[in-house]
């Protein structure tokens, strides 16, 4: 399938400026979105997301949106059949509203923590306005298989052959990572499971304002770190037939963009 490398949410982040890199992948069974960035309704309305705008700094540009993008490519929004969310914290499903008739795969457990949160901290995190249109979900329950050391992953053959939701919670209750079939190689798109590359690589720097947030919001603090030893252990064979992208380092997104196919 052929895979678009998009940023959809440029974010002036404490310590340094963050993007939200989106996959559009264009698959026989229509289009398909690895999260979705902000979206039209947020650029008109900011405080949709809440407070935390006031933290992350959302530029709110209407071009960056995932739909305008789409119909950038020559594309309608309805041709986008499916959103895979690796979990839903605000600028990663703001722009679902702008795919009502898109099918919203996620795990169980972050359907649980978003829509029922049985926690005080996570009913204050998620943002129930930004799937207030009501979209359809389908929850995953990704068990029982392997995908490359990770013990818990469902390729979603309900969308198209070639996408594999790969569980890996802490950063919130049900968080995912999403490892896509591009042909020449596999992208590994990582959401949150770490920011910036400095995390994987311990040579380059993680801003501190990066780091700080990461740990603050953590679901599972020692989850999350457990997390970045197994990905930087991925990450240090340098396999060339992987590619491993954060959510939100812009060199990781420019380097994904100078180098698909």
């Amino acid at each position: 399938m052929k895979v678009h490398h998009l940023n959809c949410g440029t974010m002036d982040s404490p310590g340094a400026p963050t993007v939200c890199h989106v996959l559009l992948l264009e698959t026989d069974a229509g289009l398909v979105l690895v999260d979705s960035g902000f979206g039209l309704l947020d650029c008109a309305d900011p405080r949709r997301i809440g407070p935390s705008r006031r933290v992350i700094r959302p530029r709110f540009q209407v071009h960056e949106t995932a739909a305008k993008q789409v119909e950038g490519l020559g594309f309608a929004r309805s041709d986008v059949r499916h959103v895979v969310a690796t979990h839903f914290d605000v600028d990663h499903v703001g722009g679902i509203a702008d795919f009502p008739d898109a099918h919203i795969h996620v795990t169980a457990a972050e359907a649980l923590g978003a829509t029922n949160p049985p926690t005080r901290m996570e009913k204050l995190r998620f943002r129930p306005s930004q799937w207030a249109h009501g979209p359809h979900l389908v929850e995953h329950e990704p068990t029982g298989e392997k995908w490359r050391g990770f013990a818990a992953a469902k390729e979603l053959d309900v969308i198209a052959p070639g996408i594999v939701l790969v569980s890996l919670p802490g950063h919130t209750r049900g968080h995912a990572c999403v490892a896509v079939d591009a042909g020449h190689r596999w992208v590994l798109h990582c959401g949150d499971a770490f920011y910036y590359e400095g995390t994987l690589d311990g040579r380059s720097t993680v801003p501190w304002g990066l780091k700080w947030s990461e740990m603050l919001v953590a679901f599972d603090r020692k989850a999350v770190r457990d997390n970045h030893s197994r990905l930087a252990e991925l990450y240090a064979h340098r396999d060339p037939n992987l590619l491993v992208v954060s959510a939100h380092d812009p060199r990781l997104l420019a380097d994904a963009v100078s180098t698909s196919v």
